[in-house]
């Protein structure tokens, strides 16, 4: 069968386009000259944009700006695009046109084709609704695209901070479980004195809430809005008191507390409020590829190497080693922040590409910032709730390897000095001997005294014993 079409015109010339498809000719270019990645505008930034566009024809109609009749529709449309409908009509590969002007058009075309639907048109009779003189009033893609990304980014960051709070619990309720389980403690991955199991795990709870706080503090400088500012900051073709209002106009929409920039023309240029988000996320990123080699580390094995604790079993581990289990929660979620981190660097080389009144490296910043928060916040859920939440410890493997080691020689130090100390660590390290054995056998201290040097418990809990002062 063959498709309908309409002849759409723009300032280049005529083009034929499909009856049926809601986006118009400048849309159609942009697909022409961007067959880049087949990657898609993500819906929370689809989202963003349509938002905006709704607050817009608000402020313009209740301005006295915008036909009333028109305005009405442009909302019903934007209304359809924020409840999910026609996302599919937003087709502009994410490595387009600079500053995201193709992807302002492609909103501006579909909302207004919908709107000319809900008025009685034809798909493409721009006399009814026209997708720049109309629901691109009083705006620019200087300014919508930059506060899609802010309200995209804001939303995406609500959700992952309650997966980061989600990590931390359960990291500190491993630390609470694991609290009297005592185990050799490792710098440089060798020997060093004992620690408790759960003093670990406490450390990357706090690294969590670290990185979360980090993020949360990062995200202030996002609910600084540049809406109204247009093409160079200076609020051209925008009515008096647009800028306020469509900014309160929008917070009561999303129900984000946004606020005017204090200059619209620091917002125009700079893009430093995603960079400053990307780079917690990259702290963030660094922090939990930290504790998830960790974690691949203590269970590693689990009988040839540390195998202090185990990680829930989710999948079969090899297609020829039977009974083989990998840490594959853990190794996802380095996957994912090394993307990250690559990312970041993109955000970072993009942020600085700014040129005097804007920058038209927006695009790109806005995929990698939106897909950097999307996949942390479904990486950590996974991690928490199919890794964390199922760590066992392997109590009598702890503590076997913390009495067998020569570091425990270290709590001699302030009886015999560290001098004779080193020789009794040596000594039992040459022989396969315990720290205590050596200590008997040479009848250095009297035995009640080793007992209570070499109590594992105490040299885990701060101030605990009180030594006397080693002999000069």
């Amino acid at each position: 069968m063959k498709t309908r079409k309409r002849v759409e015109r723009d300032s280049l010339g005529e083009l034929a386009m499909p009856q049926n498809v809601y986006y118009g000719i400048q849309t159609a270019r942009a697909i022409e000259n961007f067959p880049i990645s087949g990657l898609r505008a993500h819906p929370e930034f689809i989202l963003g944009t349509a938002l905006i566009k709704r607050a817009a024809a608000e402020t313009n109609m209740s301005l006295g700006r915008l036909d009333r009749t028109i305005g009405k529709s442009i909302v019903q449309a934007a209304r359809e695009v924020i409840e999910g409908r026609w996302h599919d009509q937003f087709v502009v590969d994410v490595f387009q046109a600079g500053a995201g002007t193709s992807h302002n058009m492609n909103a501006n075309e579909v909302l207004a084709n919908r709107a000319i639907e809900i008025l009685g048109g034809k798909k493409g009779d721009y006399s009814l609704v026209h997708p720049n003189d109309h629901v691109n009033m009083s705006q620019s893609s200087n300014d919508v695209i930059p506060t899609a990304v802010r309200l995209a980014a804001l939303s995406l960051i609500q959700k992952l901070l309650p997966a980061l709070k989600d990590l931390e619990d359960a990291l500190s309720a491993k630390a609470g479980e694991f609290d009297r389980i005592i185990k050799p403690g490792r710098t440089h991955l060798q020997d060093a004195v004992p620690i408790r199991l759960g003093q670990e795990f406490s450390g990357y709870a706090a690294a969590v809430e670290r990185g979360r706080k980090r993020l949360e503090k990062a995200t202030d400088p996002l609910l600084e809005i540049g809406l109204g500012a247009t093409a160079v900051g200076t609020g051209i073709n925008t009515p008096p008191r647009y800028k306020k209002q469509v900014v309160a106009r929008l917070s009561s929409i999303t129900g984000f507390n946004l606020r005017p920039a204090s200059s619209y023309f620091e917002v125009h240029q700079s893009t430093a409020a995603f960079a400053e988000v990307s780079g917690a996320l990259r702290l963030l990123a660094l922090e939990l590829i930290r504790i998830a080699n960790d974690l691949r580390l203590l269970s590693s094995g689990p009988q040839t190497a540390l195998g202090e604790i185990s990680l829930p079993p989710v999948q079969p581990g090899s297609s020829i080693m039977p009974g083989k289990v990998n840490p594959v929660m853990a190794e996802m979620l380095d996957m994912v922040c090394f993307h990250i981190i690559g990312s970041d660097t993109a955000i970072a080389m993009a942020s600085q590409a700014g040129q005097l009144e804007i920058n038209a490296m927006t695009p790109l910043i806005a995929f990698n910032l939106l897909q950097s928060l999307s996949i942390l916040g479904s990486a950590v859920n996974a991690f928490t709730h199919r890794c964390v939440r199922g760590i066992t410890a392997n109590q009598e493997r702890c503590r076997e390897m913390a009495e067998r080691s020569s570091a425990l020689a270290t709590a001699l130090n302030p009886y015999i000095g560290y001098e004779a100390a080193a020789k009794v660590a040596q000594e039992a390290a040459a022989r396969g001997a315990s720290v205590r054995q050596v200590l008997m056998e040479k009848r250095l201290l009297p035995p009640e005294q080793v007992d209570r040097i070499l109590d594992l418990m105490a040299m885990t809990e701060p101030d605990s014993r009180k030594p006397r002062k080693a002999k000069s």
